[in-house]
């Protein structure tokens, strides 16, 4: 299967991850339209991206602006969901959780993707895809973020009930683990050489290699409900 004019929808997609998933769909042939909180990295994105590539910006807190985002795609392939704010990451004690504390994670990660599903699934064509993403927490839990563990759980148990009920689209996650994106700066590979150093990968992963397992969970006809890990190994260790 490939990618070669399909058009696909990613939500991120002119940061991190999703840019590199941008980049990728664009060398096989694809058609884009991203999406991002803020109208100018739209359309700085798509400048860079090329012709093929539009955009609009996406407000995944408020259900009116996912709406609005999903009236101007028009008909689509794939939809990649790579948009997220993991909260804090300071260790908190359950003692110190507020409820808020909670609905603010869920916000972005999982309600924006649910909503986003909502309102894109009626648009996606036939053999296309959704590929929500996770988070490697999910299996490795780490002390003082219970809150993040079972947000990242819940993602993969949405996209296993999403696989059922929206068969014959496939619907997948990728989990990435420690990639070395623009928002961890410069000293990324200093800062996470802990949690490196043990993985049989013992480096940071780049967006590049975290972008082709989303390549394939789009290109990849016969999986559904699965999660992908590319984690450099972290989940044997």
């Amino acid at each position: 299967m490939t990618l070669s004019g399909k058009r696909i929808v990613i939500i991120g997609g002119s940061s991190g991850i999703g840019r590199a998933v941008a980049s990728a769909a664009l060398e096989e042939g694809a058609e884009l339209f991203i999406g991002s909180s803020q109208a100018d990295k739209v359309q700085q994105a798509c400048q860079a991206l090329g012709e093929s590539a539009s955009g609009a910006a996406i407000d995944v807190k408020q259900e009116s602006s996912i709406a609005n985002f999903f009236a101007q795609t028009g008909p689509f392939d794939h939809l990649v969901y790579t948009a997220g704010d993991w909260g804090s990451r300071d260790p908190k004690k359950i003692t110190e959780v507020d409820i808020t504390d909670f609905d603010n994670l869920l916000s972005v990660r999982f309600t924006g993707a649910l909503l986003a599903v909502k309102h894109g699934f009626p648009q996606i064509r036939e053999g296309g895809s959704i590929t929500l993403t996770g988070g490697m927490v999910a299996h490795r839990p780490r002390k003082g973020a219970p809150l993040t563990t079972a947000m990242a759980g819940a993602i993969e148990h949405l996209v296993r009930g999403l696989a059922v009920d929206l068969g014959p689209v496939r619907v997948n996650a990728v989990c990435p683990g420690a990639i070395a994106t623009d928002v961890w700066g410069e000293n990324a590979a200093e800062q996470f050489r802990a949690f490196t150093d043990p993985l049989p990968i013992s480096r940071l992963g780049t967006p590049e290699e975290a972008a082709e397992a989303f390549l394939y969970c789009m290109k990849g006809g016969y999986t559904t409900g699965h999660i992908l890990f590319a984690d450099g190994g972290k989940s044997l260790v």
